[in-house]
């Protein structure tokens, strides 16, 4: 790592270098790019950032500049904000001071002249004061009128009591006696609080009149702020319009040359680290702003042709001729589907529901149940129907084939890469059903099961079943005609935190393509609902997850961005890069969790500029992005049904001949669907009872055998004694180790359907019978 750039004058007083800065305790102080222009220091990460995302602003005409020691220097503002900074050497440092230091004179200079010419500031200075001193003397009034109250409740309260204890000497009925007690306890507690009243409302007069100068000074500051970010906002928008020009004229980047080293960013040399973005010919776009592992910039397919640049990772083959071909093979693709889809018209489908009764508006008080909540399992926590949605999580489960023919194209393709393409978009999509759905799925009771039978309609058929219970533990398994099988085993850990819900999905989805024979893994990102006591709740997903192609090594690598308020990049980004079994990218995705995916083919990729940390960013050259995904509109009238899509609208739909185990018969949930929640809340306690007996009594009889056994069979001290072990096993699905991971998972054993074809569900447990 080369020794950070020396800090540089440039003309119109503009200062800039490199500084490390204190970030924190776990990081410690990370190298930054320092602008000093106009009285305003600025940081950047690296110098790309400076065309599009500054990372923090000081004004200096506010500011207080300290020198620590030979190296370190401090610069803040009050205490809103701080920069601990650190040059390469004590020169070095002093250059900054001096730098700042007039700066700050000509920033203080310029303010104090802009309030000399202007006259509306003092005014609305002085006005404000006046409103400010007005509220207090109407707040010492209220508090008087408080204190005049306090002194009457008093004294009436001193008569009631005298009044009371003259009752109790005189001979009344033993209950009269006690109706008197009660009454004087009770005018205590009124004495008592409003005597707590008169302090509390003193208190805070106090407290506004101690700070008041403080909440002026923030006001104040709020008003600067807002001036700069107006100009923060003229400044941006002039950098976007030259970034559209200069991008609409770069439309084919230079060529590589003896003599155009220095300005071709390809280029192997000429350009020291960090010197990339002094570049102003060359507009790089930050793919991912919190994971500045790559840039991504627009590339014409011509200009990979050639093959004489040192450009890491360049594909020959991957010209413009593959590009034309990759359209017509799609545009055949589309015809295909057509042709398909025209077919099926022609077949009658049974008509699913696409509406269910409207949600009620049923009032709770929250708090007053999770208080007692906080740190604990959901799925030990005794919850009523009102915060739940009327379908269970097997069905919630089965809602990640919502949409399906992303792995219809999958199995159609013929490249591998290109199939990862769309099992990550897949993988993607499932999160979309989410976005407004806050409502908590009804758990599942050992032994229950949903079956989806889409063989007419999507050319699939699914099963879920519900196989542990602590932990709770749902396996799913859905198989294709068009050449695919899907199958899971999902455990759902969940933490109540106060603020929030954090719910952590564990294991692993398999896919399997019957014609390549290719086998993908991934893990599910984990989901936030915000806001679970004041405030409207949301969700967020983040996390990363790596889709792995067992058979050929190639991989994607999906980041979902958390949500940031002081994000400036698109709320609930996802981006993701696919790569060989070598490592070589191909396939760039962006996009959101709740609208769509795009793909773009990679043509070239670069070794950038150091990022963050010291790494180093590499850059790719794409082809347009083009659609990959988008989210099917919500129904008509989806805000009063529970924002369910049509898939799930049709989920909890009766149906003849499911077997007597499905969650279509569960009772508690058809009565929270119908609106009939204080009948659902009191059939859920008793399913749940019934769940738990049930549950003892196995237990029981597991444990019944061993306390028969010889003693001499088994140490006195075994602990299998003791223990309560629930010998539960699944009906459709058996635990195995996978072959590809290792894992011990649920697979499917077979004979759900051959029973349902047969109507023969003797072998399935009583769940939600009242017997």
């Amino acid at each position: 790592m080369s020794e950070p750039k020396t800090a540089s004058p440039t003309p119109g007083d503009m200062y800039k270098g490199w500084l490390f800065k204190w970030t924190n305790y776990i990081k410690g102080y990370q190298r930054r790019w320092f602008v000093l222009s106009n009285g305003l220091l600025s940081y950047y990460r690296t110098q790309a950032e400076m065309g599009h995302t500054c990372r923090g602003t000081i004004n200096l005409a506010t500011a207080n500049i300290t020198v620590e020691d030979s190296c370190n220097f401090v610069i803040s503002n009050g205490g809103t904000q701080t920069y601990h900074l650190k040059a390469s050497s004590e020169v070095e440092r002093q250059r900054w001071i001096t730098a700042l230091e007039l700066a700050k004179a000509k920033a203080v200079k310029m303010q104090a002249e802009s309030d000399d010419s202007s006259d509306e500031a003092p005014v609305s200075s002085q006005g404000d004061k006046s409103e400010f001193q007005s509220i207090l003397r109407t707040l010492t009034c209220k508090v008087e009128d408080l204190s005049t109250c306090h002194d009457l409740i008093g004294k009436h309260g001193t008569a009631l009591q005298r009044s009371l204890s003259e009752l109790e000497s005189l001979k009344l009925p033993p209950e009269s006696g006690d109706k008197i007690r009660q009454v004087n306890e009770r005018a205590t507690l009124f004495r008592i609080t409003s005597n707590a009243m008169i302090n509390a409302c003193r208190d805070f007069l106090s407290l506004a009149q101690t700070h008041s100068k403080k909440w002026q000074k923030s006001l104040q500051y709020e008003r600067d702020q807002r001036i700069r970010l107006e100009e923060t906002l003229e400044q941006l928008a002039k950098q976007h319009n030259n970034l559209e020009r200069a991008f609409r004229g770069a439309t084919v980047l230079p060529a590589s040359s003896p003599g155009s080293a220095g300005s071709s960013k390809g280029s192997g040399g000429g350009h020291g680290k960090g010197d990339l973005s002094d570049d102003d010919e060359n507009e790089f776009f930050d793919a991912i702003e919190d994971a500045p592992e790559f840039i991504t910039v627009p590339a014409d397919p011509k200009y990979h042709k050639r093959t004489g640049s040192n450009v890491s990772g360049i594909s020959s083959e991957m010209g413009l001729e593959d590009h034309l071909r990759e359209e017509q093979q799609q545009q055949q693709q589309q015809a295909a589907a057509n042709q398909e889809s025209a077919s099926k018209e022609l077949i009658p489908r049974k008509k699913r529901r696409n509406r269910i009764p409207d949600k009620p508006n049923y009032s709770l008080n929250l708090w007053s149940i999770m208080k007692n909540c906080i740190g604990k399992e959901l799925s030990k926590i005794p919850m009523p129907v009102n915060f739940n949605e009327p379908i269970s999580m097997l069905q919630r489960l089965t809602e990640d084939l919502e949409y399906s023919e992303l792995l219809d194209r999958a199995a159609k393709c013929e490249s591998s890469l290109e199939q990862l393409c769309y099992v990550a978009a897949f993988t993607v999509s499932s999160y979309s059903t989410t976005v407004f759905r806050t409502g908590k799925p009804f758990n599942p009771l050992l032994g229950e099961t949903f079956e989806l039978d889409r063989l007419e309609e999507s050319g699939y058929r699914s099963l879920c079943e519900q196989v542990s219970h602590h932990p709770p533990a749902a396996a799913h398994h859905a198989e294709s005609k068009r050449g695919w099988t899907l199958r899971q085993e999902i455990a759902i850990a969940s933490k109540f935190r106060g603020k929030y819900l954090s719910i952590m999905p564990l294991g692993s989805i398999h896919c399997l393509f019957v014609n390549s024979g290719n086998h993908y893994t991934w893990k599910k990102v984990n989901t936030t609902v915000h806001n679970i006591i004041v405030g409207k709740l949301w969700i967020d997903q983040s996390g990363e997850i790596d889709i792995i192609n067992h058979k050929t090594g190639d991989k994607c690598h999906l980041k979902f961005a958390p949500y940031s308020y002081f994000s400036r990049d698109v709320a609930r980004k996802v981006t993701g890069v696919v790569t060989d079994s070598s490592g070589k990218a191909h396939f760039i995705l962006s996009g959101t969790w709740d609208e769509k995916m795009d793909y773009s083919r990679v043509m070239q990729s670069t070794r950038g500029e150091n990022g963050a940390e010291g790494r180093q960013k590499t850059v790719y050259q794409t082809l347009r992005a083009k659609d990959l995904w988008r989210r099917n509109p919500l129904p008509e009238n989806a805000e009063n049904m529970y924002y369910f899509s049509n898939l799930a609208l049709s989920l909890n739909e009766e149906e003849e001949g499911v077997a007597p185990t499905d969650s279509r018969l569960r009772p508690d949930q058809r009565m929270m669907e119908n609106g009939h929640w204080d009948e659902a809340n009191s059939e859920k306690q008793r399913l749940e009872e019934k769940q738990r007996a049930v549950r003892r009594k196995r237990e029981s009889e597991t444990v019944k055998p061993e306390e028969e056994a010889d003693p001499k069979d088994s140490p006195t001290d075994s602990p299998i004694k003791s223990a309560h072990v629930d010998t539960y096993k699944a009906l459709w699905f058996e635990r195995k180790e996978d072959p590809v991971t290792g894992e011990v998972t649920n697979v499917y054993r077979g004979g759900y359907w051959e029973a349902k074809e047969k109507q023969d569900w003797s072998a399935c447990p009583d769940v939600f019978s009242a017997s």
